[in-house]
Formats: C-alpha cells, sequence, structure tokens
C-alpha cells in the first residue's frame, strides 16, 4: 500500500478549491485565480493544518498547472540542491503548454541569507513562465524581495467564520469517517475539533488513529480533557525530574502550543514574582525552537528542565 493510499490526509486531500475548507475571504480569490485560468506568485501564511499546503496544490492542479514541490526545512535547506532542482524544473518545457509552478512549502525554513536570495534571482529569470507559491507559518522570516513580488494570504480564521468553519471540518470528518464505515459519535468529533482548531491536519491524523478499533465513541474523551498544569507545577517545585518527564510523555498528544500557553498563565500562581520574567523568557525561547526540532517531548522536556533548575517555586 502506497503511503498516500495510507494516510487520510493525503487520501482525501481536496483537489478543487471549491472542496477546500476555507474562509470566504480565501475562497472568493481563490475562485477567481481558477476562473482566470492563472497562478499568480503567492505567499500563503498561517498556523500549521489550515490547509496552505492543500489550496496551493488545489489551485495547481484545477488550472493544470504543472508544478513542483520543494521543501523548505528538508531539501529546500540546500543552496546547491535548489538550484540544480529548480533550473531543470523552470528550463524546461511544460507537459500541457500553460504556465508552471513551484510550491516552496515551509518556506520560513529556507536560509534567508543564501538559499532565498537565490529564489529572488529565479522569479526575476523565469516569471514569465514559472509561478513561485511559498507556504509558511512565520511570514517575517520571508525575506523582503520575495515579499514585494507576491501576493500575501493569511489562512488564520477570522473570528466571525470560525463557527462556520468549524461545522465544515465535522462535515468533512463525518463524510471521511462513513466512507471507512467507522462508527461514531459526533459529539466525540466536535470534541476533537474543538481541542486542535484549526489544525485539521492534525484533526483527521488524530481521527485515523482513533479509529483502528472500528468505533470513534465517548471512550476517547479522557485523552481529549485540557492539560493538567498543576500536577506539572508541583513536579517542578519538588525537582522531581523523573514526575516532569513522565507528566511530558503523558501530555505528548497535546499540542505544544497549548501546554506553553497554559505554563504561562499560570507562573504567578506558582513562581516567585522576582522569577517570573526570566520564566517567560524560556517559555518564549522553547516555543520558538518548537517550530524546528524534530521531537516535541524532548524540547518540552528541556524547556521544564530549566525552569525548574533556574527559577523559584512558592
Amino acid at each position: 500500500m502506497q503511503r498516500d493510499d495510507f494516510l487520510w490526509v493525503e487520501k482525501y486531500r481536496p483537489h478543487k478549491i471549491s472542496d477546500c475548507v476555507l474562509p470566504s475571504d480565501l475562497s472568493e480569490p481563490f475562485s477567481e485565480f481558477v476562473e482566470q485560468g492563472k497562478v499568480p506568485n503567492l505567499i500563503l501564511t498561517g498556523g500549521p493544518g489550515t490547509g496552505k499546503t492543500t489550496a496551493a496544490r488545489a489551485l495547481c492542479d484545477e488550472t493544470k498547472t504543472d508544478y513542483l514541490m520543494v521543501n523548505g526545512s528538508d531539501e529546500g535547506r540546500n543552496i546547491d540542491t535548489v538550484r540544480t532542482t529548480l533550473n531543470q524544473f523552470c528550463s524546461s518545457i511544460s507537459m500541457t503548454g500553460n504556465r508552471k509552478a513551484i510550491i516552496m512549502d515551509e518556506a520560513d525554513y529556507m536560509n534567508p541569507d543564501s538559499v532565498q536570495p537565490a529564489l529572488r534571482g529565479f522569479i526575476e529569470k523565469f516569471g514569465n513562465n514559472v509561478s513561485f507559491l511559498f507556504t509558511c507559518n512565520y511570514p517575517n522570516r520571508i525575506i523582503d524581495p520575495i515579499h514585494s513580488r507576491c501576493a500575501v494570504f493569511d489562512f488564520t480564521i477570522p473570528v466571525n467564520e470560525k463557527k462556520k468553519i468549524g461545522e465544515l471540518y465535522l462535515k468533512k470528518c463525518s463524510e471521511i469517517l462513513g466512507l471507512n464505515n467507522i462508527e461514531y459519535e459526533k459529539k466525540v468529533i466536535a470534541e476533537l475539533i474543538m481541542k486542535h482548531f484549526p489544525d485539521f491536519r492534525r484533526v483527521l491524523n488524530e481521527l485515523q488513529r482513533y479509529s483502528v478499533s472500528g468505533r470513534i465513541d465517548t471512550g476517547i474523551l479522557s485523552s481529549l480533557e485540557e492539560v493538567n498544569i498543576g500536577e506539572l507545577m508541583s513536579s517542578l517545585r519538588g525537582k522531581k525530574f523523573s514526575d516532569v518527564r513522565k507528566w511530558a510523555n503523558s501530555n505528548a498528544d497535546s499540542e505544544t502550543t497549548q501546554i506553553f500557553r497554559k505554563l504561562y498563565d499560570n507562573l504567578s500562581s506558582h513562581l516567585k514574582p522576582q522569577a517570573i520574567p526570566q520564566a517567560v523568557l524560556i517559555i518564549a525561547d522553547y516555543q520558538y525552537k518548537s517550530a524546528f526540532v524534530a521531537d516535541q517531548e524532548i524540547n518540552l522536556v528541556a524547556c521544564l528542565t530549566e525552569i525548574m533548575v533556574e527559577c523559584d517555586f512558592k
């Protein structure tokens, strides 16, 4: 079985903009791109799992644009690889005779001193027949010369559309579960969406993981409960490193941004006033690192260990 056939996020990835779950301020301009039959240079920014890569690929698929995917956190970090790969693709003729496109996924991981300036050169050189689409979580990590040559679309979901988008997520999840003959309780799916919103990729991955028994019911709700910070703070105060590691491991399925936020919100209740500024700096540092590290649990344990060692508790 191929990977694309196994992972639901790939198997059910939309190939049309109309099938993508997007707020109206995105669906309308992207639909216009489809109607015009052209793909402009774009920067798609927003949190993980919000549909940036899916929209980029669907736009190319629907306009019959040949495209090349380059991952900025992998091969996209190597300047020689980027130059060779992009030169070969940009210099060749499209199979359809239409414009071609390059999707630079996770472009904010690309070196801003070497790879990104080289891409600016590619936009200048091949802009007449090749479009460049960049997806990123942090648009400020994309250099200004690229920004100035692209239209920027933010995939952050407006507050007034969260309910509608959540309902669309629920409908999509129900359809996928039905196609796989998985019994489910709608309340549980709604809880899962609420926990990970707006990361639909995470929701779908979690659904697939929980569906192995053939049924998704209230039995999984215990794993969706909010992170218990009180227990953690007690272990940190007592400098019980083994308990801190166990806590991090048991909460490995929780969103790290949620954990960092809960830590931040509870500092004044557990730390001495003079220790709070240092703890804030530690949390901010490790939250920033979480965008790059391969193992989130190790990064979290390192953060908690530094707070435990360096900060004074009440």
